[in-house]
């Protein structure tokens, strides 16, 4: 993958690390945390300008957002909770709990969501489906994306060839995320099969 990358960036500089950045947001096996460190350490190199790094790798990250937002706002909130319905194990009481959720935080989530790994592409989704303001969402995007893509920028520009480093260590945050994800639905499946099982139980009585 880092050939492509590499190769993207030759071709069209610091414009091709935004457009593998916007990419990321679409799909999240293309992770920043290769591309970012990267592209600083490409810029290291004189390739690139790392102020048109630090530019280009946010515009692409606000444009692949919004783009999630456009999605969540086409969906809706009728379709989502239709969807939701048809889903073993959900309620729509669950929808609703997070929506309200989303409507009292909605703000601080899109702002630290674009700095943690996952959650950085998926909390556009919500935020189209609430119809948060595209103002708003698009200025707290721009924010939390600066901040995230000049930390790993700038390690990748100072760590030269060991940029990789930056891969490595990231990764076991990523893995943290990941297993508290797994967890969190691993419990939240235990505790519907039980309510099912004692509805049926409370039935039969």
């Amino acid at each position: 993958m880092t050939d492509w990358l590499v190769g993207l960036m030759e071709s069209l500089g610091a414009l091709g690390a935004g457009i593998a950045i916007a990419l990321e947001n679409l799909f999240p096996p293309l992770p920043s945390e290769v591309i970012l460190p990267l592209a600083g350490f490409t810029a290291s190199k004189g390739s690139m300008d790392l102020l048109d790094v630090l530019i280009f790798t946010t515009l692409g990250s606000v444009v692949g957002a919004l783009a999630l937002y456009g999605v969540g706002a086409l969906l809706g909130r009728e379709r989502t909770l239709a969807i939701a319905a048809k889903l073993p194990l959900v309620k729509i009481s669950d929808i609703e709990k997070t929506e309200a959720w989303f409507q009292r935080h909605g703000r601080k989530t899109v702002f630290f969501g674009r700095m943690i790994p996952i959650f950085r592409s998926l909390i556009s989704v919500p935020a189209g489906v609430e119809r948060m303001p595209l103002l708003s969402f698009t200025l707290l995007t721009t924010a939390g994306s600066l901040i995230w893509n000049t930390i790993f920028v700038m390690a990748g520009y100072l760590l030269g060839e060991n940029w990789e480093l930056v891969e490595t260590y990231v990764g076991v945050g990523t893995n943290v995320v990941i297993a508290i994800v797994v967890l969190a639905v691993v419990v939240f499946v235990g505790v519907r099969l039980a309510e099912r099982r004692k509805g049926r139980h409370g039935s039969r009585r």
